[in-house]
């Protein structure tokens, strides 16, 4: 099992910016990638950036320029660094890691006010 816990999100002005952390814990060796999706009121779940063991990343053509997805393997930590927010950008975060199974953390709120 993989544990993953999530932090950083908040209440932001438009243009602003905020860093999600996310904290793995338990059979991390399984991990083959981690990404950050969000889903907005009413909207599905999306995919917003993703990295991959060798390190390779891609991105949502919505953020690409804007949020940029890293991680510190000493800390077993993803990070998702999110620059020049917009409002349309609100939604709840969820950290996500692909190993032997498809694991998720409770999400944290970003809210983008205009």
């Amino acid at each position: 099992q993989v544990q993953l816990v999530e932090s950083g999100g908040g209440l932001v002005q438009a243009g602003g910016s905020l860093r999600l952390s996310c904290a793995a814990s338990g059979s991390i060796f399984s991990i083959a990638s981690m990404a950050w999706y969000r889903q907005a009121p009413g909207k599905q779940r999306e995919l917003v950036a993703r990295i991959a063991n060798g390190g390779s990343t891609n991105y949502a053509d919505s953020v690409k320029g804007r949020f940029t997805i890293s991680r510190d393997n000493a800390k077993n930590t993803v990070y998702l660094q999110m620059n020049s927010l917009k409002p349309e950008d609100t939604a709840v975060y969820y950290c996500n890691a692909i190993g032997l199974h498809n694991y998720w953390g409770q999400g944290t709120q970003v809210t983008v006010s205009s």
